[in-house]
């Protein structure tokens, strides 16, 4: 039985693959994962339909697989049987007939296998057609495992040093910038630079502009802790901050239309529905998803919604349908301390709102007192094209008024 790449998603023809689950001869279970492909916006586990052995993968990890193409063999069947250790052996001692000088075979059989390096399938056999002793070859990874990037890397002075020369040259992969100093090189992911790309093509395409505000957090922070012990003991969830912007950009938005929009081609398309993406860290970089339908759901409700997606996000589980169809984002790098910053568009998304961290600045409460108050600055990245300042000043003004007077959300969102 053959495992194809699966249909991805409606723009997206191709993946990387990111990892094999699975590793030649290894049984595998009806529905059991083999593979996992990484594509544009989430990571998707390919499973096989039948039960069997997988004999044969035929692309190696960080290889891009275009729908429909095939990847991978499994023989049908029920416990077939792993390949004998002695196969494994067999296999072995050619490898290194072929890549080492010729060695006494006085070794036994056992030890061979535990002294050979830890490698994927691919990196075996790119390294078997280039005649590369794995044992010289360095990896980055944490657990020491070779990977087909590790040995196309050091295949790459051999042939940069074709000439003679006195003594073997280190491999590199580029020239140093500052010969000498030590530097790494990491290949970026298909996330990454698909991440890089959108917000170059975004600065390169839209007018943005950032307008600023400040917002006393007096009100949110003491209503929150009012309300906090009663609030988990019936929604099981905490009260956090992030339900209060989401509530209060809903009620802006709908005072400001242009803000929930997108442009398409001479056109501009106002969103009468309020999906609010939610951008969170992740490992493989921001992601951002989106909580659907916030001008329906009550505070409880969005803070669940945005717990259960940052996991999601955190486990790498998030599926294309948690990442698409925003119409609006909110960022809040606060919780990594940034005091201020100019939040990029999320395309084709026209506005964006930046929130930062709580600190306790002097505010001047009349002509003749000041207090310290715990104050946030807050950013509105926009699309000039179609959003005027006017607006954009508007809108986060009226944020900034119902987060100092929170109970008026009631009556807004």
């Amino acid at each position: 039985m053959e495992i194809k790449v699966p249909e991805l998603a409606e723009s997206i023809t191709e993946g990387t693959v990111a990892s094999w689950l699975k590793q030649p001869g290894d049984h595998v279970e009806k529905g059991e994962a083999i593979v996992e492909l990484e594509t544009d916006k989430v990571n998707i586990e390919v499973p096989s339909d039948e039960a069997g052995t997988l004999t044969e993968v035929m692309a190696a990890e960080g290889d891009t697989v275009r729908v429909g193409e095939t990847i991978a063999v499994i023989s049908a069947g029920g416990e077939t049987p792993k390949p004998a250790a002695t196969e494994t052996v067999q296999e072995t001692s050619k490898v290194e007939e072929k890549v080492e000088q010729p060695v006494a075979v006085a070794a036994t059989e056992s030890t061979s296998v535990a002294d050979r390096p830890i490698a994927s399938p691919a990196a075996r056999k790119l390294a078997r057609e280039k005649g590369i002793d794995l044992a010289q070859v360095a990896t980055q990874d944490p657990l020491g495992r070779i990977r087909v990037q590790d040995v196309a890397t050091f295949e790459v002075a051999p042939r940069e040093q074709a000439k003679p020369a006195a003594k073997p040259a280190a491999p590199t992969s580029a020239p140093a910038a500052t010969p000498g100093k030590p530097e790494e090189r990491i290949k970026m992911s298909r996330r990454r630079k698909t991440i890089a790309n959108r917000l170059v093509e975004v600065q390169q395409t839209a007018a943005m502009l950032t307008t600023f505000n400040e917002i006393d957090m007096s009100a949110v922070m003491a209503l929150r802790k009012r309300r906090q012990e009663k609030f988990v003991k019936e929604n099981e969830v905490k009260l956090g901050f992030m339900s209060f912007f989401t509530k209060a950009a809903v009620a802006a938005l709908k005072k400001m239309p242009y803000l929930n929009a997108e442009i398409q081609g001479d056109e501009i398309v106002l969103k009468k529905f309020y999906d609010i993406g939610i951008a969170v860290s992740a490992p493989d970089g921001l992601v951002v998803p989106v909580v659907r339908d916030a001008d329906k759901k009550n505070f409880a409700e969005i803070e669940k919604d945005i717990i259960q997606l940052a996991v999601k996000a955190r486990d790498n589980k998030l599926g294309l349908s948690d990442l698409t169809g925003g119409t609006f984002t909110i960022t809040n790098g606060g919780t990594f301390g940034s005091l201020m910053s100019t939040p990029i568009l999320n395309g084709p998304q026209v506005a964006i709102l930046g929130m930062h961290a709580i600190n306790l600045r002097p505010v001047a409460i009349d002509a003749e007192r000041m207090e310290n108050r715990p104050m946030m600055y807050v950013a509105l990245s926009y699309d000039h094209r179609i959003v005027d300042g006017k607006e954009a000043v508007t809108f986060l003004k009226h944020i900034k008024d119902l987060l100092e007077d929170p109970e008026s959300l009631i009556f807004e969102a």
